[in-house]
């Protein structure tokens, strides 16, 4: 879990206490089950069954990109959206949205002391903890719409416990987690497809000829509809920057994405092809025909997702290295440095600073191959109060061995002192360097 550092003292204190005290219940950091869940939704008087229309979305990368377009999609047509994200980058709030805003401290610190007092001495995860809390929070909150991301699984993540969601989105599926999801991709794919319900439609990105087959054989085993990109819709950039949206007898043009790369052409467009389908369906009571293209124009160029190819204009970091700009993206594994690579060419076609940091749960040379090309100096960085953070030193062996001119350095302010003043700067590896980069830069996510 990033860092919660930044937390304020009082009610956040609280609720950071109560949730060390439920993980300390649990020996493992994670263990893929949905038994501990069913029986504290039960203990909870199940939560889960009196939520909002919920858009359930698994899948490996674009996540939370997808959600984030979605969210603004839907708030433009003037929705109430609740949000479940994880993991957070710099508190723990920002993985509960109530109808538009993050959980406030003191409502947080509430939540998760009722769920300790109604759980007792039951072995229970973080984020099983976490993910029962929210179910509860957006039960008690009305709002038009819950958007409701997986962990690190499908069939076996605690958030996979609803009966009927309104529709299942499926990103696209790479090779991550290994060490809890295993290498297989097809296996993988199984478990991403397990959210997919009867009578459900379900939106995927373009997947591996593989994937795309599990994922239709499941659809095919349990009833539900799939849409896949490529195939049942179609996604292209458009002339202007922008992407055409082909669905049926539907066409549709929309702007370009305020989130930079040519990834986010594809999440954008796989956010409005479900809501315009849901709309086309008449599957959402509330808003009957709200979501329009106007309302996916301006999502498509509003969305924010902390984190991901952002901008570090302002805050503590330009202030001591004014000499190029400076981005930050949370990209740890080769399909999300693939991506990065493309977005940061779109942005400096030139060499770039590199400051990276890693964990040792995957090889870092997926990572840094793909950014071989663009790099210019590289300062690898442990990340601070991360165990299974890879070690500076080793992670600039690596990158030395690929030809980079690497050294660790003790942290990000002294990276920058050894950088190439006439080089723009990204930060980039981990989503906990990131989380790590936001506090020390003192622009938190709100």
């Amino acid at each position: 879990m990033p860092s919660s550092s930044a937390l304020a003292s009082g009610a956040a204190s609280r609720a950071l206490a109560t949730l060390d005290r439920l993980t300390q219940l649990h020996p493992k950091l994670i263990d893929l089950s949905l038994n501990r869940s069913f029986i504290l939704l039960d203990k909870l008087d199940n939560p889960h069954h009196h939520l909002p229309p919920t858009i359930h979305v698994a899948g490996t990368n674009g996540k939370g990109s997808v959600i984030a377009f979605l969210r603004a999609m839907a708030e433009a047509a003037g929705l109430n959206v609740h949000v479940y994200n994880s993991p957070h980058l710099c508190r723990f709030n920002e993985r509960i949205r109530l109808a538009g805003s993050l959980i406030s401290d003191e409502k947080m610190a509430d939540l998760l002391e009722e769920v300790e007092t109604v759980n007792g001495d039951m072995a229970v995860t973080f984020f099983e903890v976490t993910t029962a809390a929210a179910m509860l929070a957006y039960s008690r909150v009305p709002a038009d719409l819950l958007l409701l991301e997986t962990g690190l699984g499908g069939a076996l993540d605690s958030t996979n416990v609803l009966t009927a969601p309104l529709a299942t989105i499926i990103t696209p599926i790479a090779k991550d987690h290994e060490h809890f999801l295993g290498s297989n991709l097809n296996d993988i794919a199984s478990q991403k497809a397990g959210i997919m319900r009867k009578d459900t439609p379900c939106f995927s990105a373009s997947q591996d000829i593989d994937v795309a087959y599990v994922l239709d054989s499941y659809a095919a085993k349990i009833g539900a509809s799939i849409y896949q990109a490529g195939r049942d819709f179609y996604l292209s950039p458009a002339p202007n920057g922008g992407i055409h949206l082909g669905f049926g007898d539907t066409d549709i043009a929309l702007p370009t994405p305020t989130l930079l790369g040519a990834h986010q052409l594809d999440n954008a467009g796989l956010a409005a092809a479900c809501l315009t389908e849901i709309t086309r369906q008449n599957l959402l009571p509330s808003a009957p025909g709200k979501i329009d293209l106007a309302a996916l124009n301006s999502g498509t160029v509003n969305a924010v997702w902390p984190g991901r190819v952002q901008s570090l204009s302002n805050g503590a970091f330009a202030d001591q290295w004014p000499h190029q700009p400076i981005w930050l993206d949370g990209a740890h594994n080769a399909h999300g440095a693939s991506a990065l690579a493309d977005a940061l060419r779109q942005i400096h076609t030139g060499k770039w600073n590199i400051i990276c940091g890693a964990l040792n749960t995957r090889d870092p040379t997926e990572f840094l191959t793909p950014l071989t090309s663009l790099a210019g100096r590289v300062r690898c960085l442990t990340i601070p109060s991360q165990d299974a953070s890879l070690e500076a030193e080793n992670l600039a062996k690596t990158a030395a061995a690929l030809g980079l001119d690497s050294a660790p350095s003790a942290n990000i302010e002294a990276a920058f002192s050894t950088l190439d003043t006439g080089l723009p700067v990204i930060i980039c590896g981990s989503l906990y360097l990131a989380g790590y980069a936001l506090v020390q830069n003192k622009t938190l996510p709100n």
